[in-house]
């Protein structure tokens, strides 16, 4: 028989034993707590999109956590926000969004919600902005101009009615632009860090020196000046910084999928005429109407990639920009023969 010292001694270490059992059961928890919270851990860096998402890791290196709110492989003028989305943007250290047409939600947001100034950036703010055009043929190109019958007024002093092309970073010569304020909004809100910042900026913007420095080496050795796309032209940046001439479908930020007649024969009729032998398309479209123009003008269908998102293999591989527009020297060489 236990003496009572032996049972009371029993029943303590009982009691320390649950006590511990329910210590560990509750540091598994937090552990398990910690780990998915670090999981779900909100961007230092998010972008809308891989342009600002690709800028802004070239400037950080593995410095900072990145993201972007635009999923690989998906259009990013059909982006909507989830209410996820919109509580990443306001953790974020810093926002950073193209402004145009594409992102009109954020305008929305950053009305409803008091976000400092100095944790958002608006890259088209960075450079020289174009307002929108219709190019000769181009769906939509006769309606504009029957209706510019409006006021001088009207058409050079109504700013908000304005639409501005957004694709910006077409350009290599804005590209490096963009890259540099990247840098420098960093380097306000992370001091301690601006020689690095500033160190990766400019190999980076190298990179894109030389490319421009192709392509220029390019237009001036080539005989033609004028590219043709069977779908939506964003490289109205592009075009004017190289002073080439071009001919499209839609509009950069056009939703229409589906030519006129009367396009499809211009397009088919400007090749002809003008021997252009590539008739380019964009990325993650169809190649459809492109084909179609092609064959009537015995010429091939070519991707000039305007870098607004980027496959999900390609996103695994850590594709950037710069690699884009390596590979668009390529395309750019063939379609100026």
């Amino acid at each position: 028989m236990q003496s009572m010292g032996e049972i009371i001694q029993n029943r303590s270490f009982k009691a320390i034993g649950g006590i511990l059992a329910i210590v560990f059961i509750l540091g598994i928890s937090i552990i398990s707590v910690i780990k998915l919270s670090q999981n779900k851990k909100t961007a230092d860096i998010l972008s809308s999109n891989f342009i600002g998402y690709d800028f802004a890791r070239a400037v950080t290196g593995d410095n900072s956590e990145i993201s972007m709110l635009l999923k690989p492989g998906t259009e990013m003028h059909d982006f909507e926000p989830t209410p996820e989305d919109i509580i990443n943007i306001k953790n974020a250290s810093l926002f950073i969004y193209v402004g145009g047409e594409s992102d009109e939600w954020v305008n929305n947001l950053l009305k409803d919600n008091e976000i400092p100034e100095e944790k958002i950036l608006r890259l088209m703010d960075l450079v020289e902005v174009k307002e929108e055009e219709l190019s000769e043929g181009m769906e939509g190109y006769e309606h504009k101009h029957k209706s510019e019958e409006r006021s001088e007024e009207h058409k050079y002093h109504h700013e908000e009615g304005i639409e501005y092309d957004e694709h910006i970073w077409t350009s290599p010569v804005n590209a490096i632009k963009l890259v540099n304020g990247i840098k420098d909004k960093l380097s306000m809100i992370h001091p301690e860090n601006e020689d690095f910042y500033t160190k990766n900026a400019a190999a980076y913007t190298s990179h894109l020196s030389n490319i421009d420095q192709k392509i220029r080496d390019i237009v001036k050795s080539s005989n033609k000046k004028e590219l043709i796309f069977g779908d939506r032209f964003p490289f109205r940046y592009l075009v004017d910084e190289y002073n080439l001439d071009y001919y499209a479908a839609f509009p950069g930020c056009s939703e229409q999928t589906e030519a006129s007649n009367k396009t499809i024969a211009f397009l088919i009729n400007k090749a002809k005429s003008d021997n252009i032998k590539t008739i380019l398309k964009i990325e993650l479209t169809s190649d459809k109407l492109a084909k179609t123009i092609a064959d009537e003008a015995d010429a091939k269908v070519m991707t000039l990639n305007a870098a607004h998102n980027i496959s999900s293999d390609d996103f695994e591989k850590g594709l950037t920009y710069a690699d884009i527009m390596e590979n668009n020297i390529k395309v750019l060489k063939e379609a100026l023969k």
